[in-house]
């Protein structure tokens, strides 16, 4: 069995981020709780967005989280793979974006 930085294991042991900081987690957690509520935005839409959010920060637990998630809640696996393409196009130009910084610098020290 290969050893690996990320444990699926410890996505399970979440909740025991409170026993370090028993005030900041619980908190966490009823900010958490409620942002996933029923809203103006369904749980199922809050759960595609998490999914895509987890890609373009990188957090396999969130991946493996809202992938199950998103399939109790009848996400298919075409939207989920959107959801994908989505964040992945704001991540590709949120960076392609900052070459205009670049290239501003570029001609004030090319003056």
């Amino acid at each position: 069995m290969a050893n690996n930085y990320y444990d699926a294991a410890d996505l399970r042991k979440f909740g025991k981020i409170t026993e370090w900081s028993e005030e900041l987690g619980n908190k966490f957690f009823e900010y958490y709780g409620k942002v996933f509520e029923e809203g103006a935005l369904s749980a199922r839409e809050k759960s595609l967005i998490a999914l895509a959010v987890a890609h373009v920060v990188k957090c396999p637990y969130c991946i493996d989280a809202y992938t199950k998630d998103g399939l109790q809640k009848g996400i298919t696996k075409e939207e989920m793979m959107e959801a994908v393409h989505a964040g992945a196009a704001i991540e590709s130009g949120a960076t392609l974006v900052h070459g205009v910084q670049m290239m501003n610098k570029y001609d004030k020290l090319s003056m």
